[in-house]
This record gives structure tokens, sequence and C-alpha cells, in this order.
């Protein structure tokens, strides 16, 4: 009776023991499992698979820039001052404009209409001229000094005491022109039409110039 006690008891401390050795080992593993949790390595994705963000910007609209006709503004211009030094007048209309005493120095004529304007005391001195309408205009007085009035149609202009030193004259139409007092000299009249011109003493006949 005694030994089986012993036994039991025996039995018990030694599953008490047991449990205990259990238990305190439990407690010693637990924080090296925590801290294989907490240092567990955490996989990084490569930058290289993110996409980069797309950012839409505001689309810009521009004003519409009209191109702006030089010519018509420098006719303009012209029309209002009387003044339009170097200016592009190429083509421009000016029939029966009055642009009496207005300076155009070296302003660029060539193909312009000029028929019946109002010339008189222009400053043209080294004006582009070429092929420009000059037909019955008057030009008394004017300065064209160094112009190129070549192939100019100068029928029936006036042309007294106008400044043609210089000027190139080269096929110009000069028929029934009046030249009398104007200065031609160094002029170049080189194939110039000079039928029934009013000519300046001492100038060489037509003829000549053919």
């Amino acid at each position: 009776m005694k030994s089986t006690s012993y036994q039991k008891i025996t039995s018990w401390i030694f599953t008490a023991v047991f449990i205990a050795f259990v238990t305190v080992f439990s407690l010693f593993d637990q924080p090296n499992a925590l801290a294989q949790t907490e240092t567990s390595p955490v996989t990084s994705v490569p930058t290289e698979s993110i996409p980069a963000p797309v950012v839409s910007l505001p689309q810009v609209t521009f004003p519409t820039i009209w191109s702006v006709d030089p010519v018509a503004a420098n006719v303009s211009r012209l029309l209002t001052t009387n003044e339009c030094v170097g200016c592009n007048l190429v083509g421009a209309q000016l029939e029966r404009a009055n642009l009496q005493a207005a300076n155009l120095e070296g302003a660029n004529l060539q193909d312009a209409e000029l028929e019946k304007a109002n010339l008189q005391g222009t400053n043209l001195q080294t004006a582009n001229l070429q092929g420009v309408d000059l037909s019955k205009a008057n030009i008394a007085g004017a300065n064209l000094q160094g112009a190129n009035l070549y192939d100019a149609d100068l029928e029936g202009a006036n042309l007294q005491g106008v400044n043609l030193q210089g000027a190139n004259l080269q096929k110009a139409d000069l028929q029934k022109t009046n030249l009398l007092t104007a200065n031609v000299q160094g002029a170049n009249l080189l194939g110039a039409d000079l039928e029934d011109a009013v000519l300046p003493a001492g100038i060489m006949t037509p003829y000549q110039y053919q």
C-alpha cells in the first residue's frame, strides 16, 4: 500500500517536473521565434518594374497670328504722313495719288501704279522705279537723282526741272514728255524712247539713244 502511494507521488512529481520543463523551454524558445519573424527578409519590388506615372498636361491653344501686308501698311503710312523713306511699295496702287513734296528716298516702287499722280517736288532720290507706270504724272521739280527708272512708263509726264542726274532711264518710255530744264547729266538714256519729247538745250537727239 505504501509502495503504491510512493509510486503515485513519484509519478506526479515527475509529471510536474516534465510540465515545468516544457513550459520553461517554450518560454525560452518563443523570443527566438519572434525574433525570426521580425527579422524575416522583405522581398523588395524592383523599381524598374514599376511604371512611371503618366502626367497629362493641359492643351495650350496659341492665338492665331494673321499675316500683315507690308505694302498696304506702307501705302497707308505714306498717304497719312507723306513720308516713307526706304519703304517696300512694290506694286503699290497709287494712281492719281497726291504725293506732292513727299519723302520717298530709297523706296522700292518697282512695278507700282502712279499714273496721273502728283509727284511735284517729291524726293525720289535713289528710289527703285523699275517698270513703274508714271504716264501723265506731274513730276515737275522732283528729285530723281540716282533713281532706277529702267523700263519705266513716263509717256506724257511733266518732267520740267526734274533732277535726273545719274538716273537709269534705259528702255524708259519718254514719249511726249517735257524734259525742259531737267537735269539729265550722267543719266543713262540708252534705248529710251524720246519720240515727240520736249528736250532741254544741248541734249542729244533721240536717235543717238537707240
